[in-house]
């Protein structure tokens, strides 16, 4: 069924622009599934997508005020770059470090790299202040112009090897670099006033600060051209300026990694408002295009490009877990199959809807994956919508409501919840909690990890039930403050329920304590927002990844090429 917008969402943020036709959005029982989440692919609406628009639209020229390393590649160097008339600078300090010292765990004291996004353009003073507080990271403390900190380790070997074969004129090995594809990988990339930095609530007049993790992206992609500089340098330095240039094929090809833990799952439980954001704006682009007529001639070829550099693409997803290798194995099966039925559909009318309602004969993931292909041929119809990701509501307790209204959202919009069976010790056998050591987020089993006093409020489902139980006690007429008054326990579900009925995508449907969870789905979703590709899980619990893998370097980038990024795919399979 084809209307008009039946959300909030318009084209960017301007109340003036015309309703978009659009099919029905899919509902959220259907997409806020753990199963379907952990199926996500990036999309072009992904935060670093948005950020490469709009730096090629800004013609956002990076500069490189300050370079001060020595032939070992220690010291400190400032990167410059301007959004919407004002300066960002990346800080980044460069050190020796022990290898015994070096590690990605959350622990680490020391690191081969660390980080700072300015606001504005620090000077001398300002370098040498924070080079303290910059390497100790979660020790340090900073003030309100510091907007971003990271830090990064190297990636040893293929470091040392592109600087050995620089250095002798000769470029790095092909496969090398298809197999790692980074020179540094974060170990962390914090924000939003975190140890005395900015608050980036007080920054949401700026436009370029106002969509989520805009910073954070930024930050890393600086970061990018800072480690691709870095090797040139020290090779440079081993050949006393003889070393031979980093191929462009390889600078691009070069990433930042990134290994992501259960640190990052529960964000998707805790703002609720932001996730619906998200979601709601993908599921709006979907059905803005599903509503498409035609597709032209240009969005035609665009599409049958993007279908061969995916099989390419795909081709190189190789991951060590076993079981998710076979899934990606089944993936490139579907993949075939499903390309042998486009060009027939793409001549049809609706093709784009054609595409999805076919994609739908196969798994979830070639399903999600076809979402994110038929997005790209129509920036102009969804890339506005990225406007309407942020979130700056405040979430407000109703006490005025009726029991009744309350019970009747409960029905609505957690009848999924009702109807489990929570009663068996399945149902509540792991526990989320917070960490003593370093107050992460972690997950353990119920009753032998010794970590019910530190229990985070997670177990949505079993609130919901035991809520919805003690609400019969009372008359439908009566105000929720009365309610509240009897069972102040319920007051933060309570909450919760009156925001979903406003913000339908903002729960994950799914036990989340259950036994056989998997917090990975929750990590590539999210992720798969950032514009993560070749998630490379390691348990079902963390994953590797590489952010801006395929992206243009700054000097060269324009909205031409930024859409390079999206599922690259790079010579031949090194895996081969």
């Amino acid at each position: 069924m084809v209307s008009t917008d039946s959300t909030s969402l318009r084209a960017g943020v301007d109340r003036d622009v015309p309703l978009h036709p659009q099919t029905t959005l899919r509902p959220p029982s259907q997409v806020m599934r753990l199963s379907r989440m952990g199926s996500f692919f990036p999309t072009r609406l992904s935060f670093l997508r948005s950020l490469l628009r709009k730096l090629a639209e800004d013609g956002a020229q990076l500069k490189r005020p300050e370079f001060s390393l020595d032939g070992d590649g220690y010291g400190h160097a400032v990167y410059e770059i301007v959004l919407d008339g004002a300066p960002y600078c990346l800080i980044a300090y460069s050190s020796a470090l022990d290898d015994e010292m070096r590690t990605d765990r959350v622990i680490a004291e020391a690191w081969d790299a660390c980080f700072i996004l300015f606001d504005g353009r620090p000077n001398g003073e300002d370098v040498a202040a924070l080079r303290t507080h910059a390497t100790q990271q979660e020790a340090g403390r900073y003030d309100p112009r510091v907007l971003v900190v990271s830090r990064a380790n190297k990636s040893v070997r293929l470091f040392e090897h592109t600087v050995e074969r620089l250095a002798f004129g000769d470029q790095p090995d092909a496969a090398m670099i298809g197999k790692i594809g980074y020179l540094m990988r974060t170990t962390a990339v914090y924000g939003n006033g975190k140890f005395g930095m900015a608050d980036r609530v007080e920054f949401m007049n700026r436009n370029s600060l106002s969509q989520p993790f805009r910073l954070e992206m930024l930050t890393v992609y600086l970061i990018r051209e800072f480690t691709i500089d870095l090797v040139q340098h020290v090779a440079n330095a081993r050949a006393k300026g003889n070393a031979a240039p980093l191929a462009k094929e390889f600078q691009r090809q070069l990433g930042i990694g990134n290994s992501t833990g259960l640190g990052m799952a529960p964000f998707l439980v805790s703002h609720p408002v932001l996730i619906n954001n998200w979601m709601q704006v993908r599921e709006t682009a979907l059905a803005r295009v599903r509503a498409v007529v035609e597709a032209n001639p240009e969005q035609i070829r665009e599409f049958k490009e993007l279908l061969e550099q995916v099989r390419r693409h795909l081709g190189q997803w190789h991951v060590d877990d076993v079981d998710e290798q076979v899934r990606i194995d089944v993936l490139r099966d579907e993949f075939d199959q499903f390309c042998e039925i486009v060009p027939a559909q793409l001549a049809a009318p609706n093709p784009w809807d054609r595409l999805v309602d076919e994609s739908e004969l196969f798994g979830l993931d070639l399903q999600e994956l076809v979402v994110a292909l038929v997005l790209e041929p129509n920036g102009a119809l969804v890339d506005g919508l990225c406007d309407c990701m942020e979130d700056s509501t405040q979430i407000h307790l109703d006490p005025t409501q009726s029991v009744g209204d309350l019970r009747d959202m409960v029905e609505t919009h957690y009848d999924w919840v009702l109807a489990l069976d929570l009663g068996e010790a399945d149902a509540r056998a792991m526990v989320w909690y917070v960490s003593e050591e370093k107050l992460e987020p972690r997950l353990g089993a119920r009753g032998a990890d010794s970590c019910e006093t530190r229990e985070m409020p997670h177990h949505i489902a079993h609130k919901v039930q035991a809520l919805r139980a003690d609400l019969d006690m009372f008359e439908e007429d009566q105000v929720l403050a009365v309610f509240l008054m009897a069972h102040p326990e319920h007051r933060d579900i309570a909450r919760r329920i009156q925001t979903i009925s406003r913000h339908p995508y903002g729960e994950v449907r799914d036990n989340l304590v259950a036994k056989g969870v998997r917090p990975i789905d929750l990590l590539r979703c999210k992720l798969s927002f950032f514009g993560a590709a070749k998630f490379d899980p390691r348990s079902d619990r963390w994953t590797r990844i590489t952010l801006f893998q395929g992206a243009p370097r700054a000097a060269e980038l324009t909205l031409e090429n930024s859409a390079d990024v999206f599922l690259p795919a790079f010579g031949l399979d090194p895996f081969a």
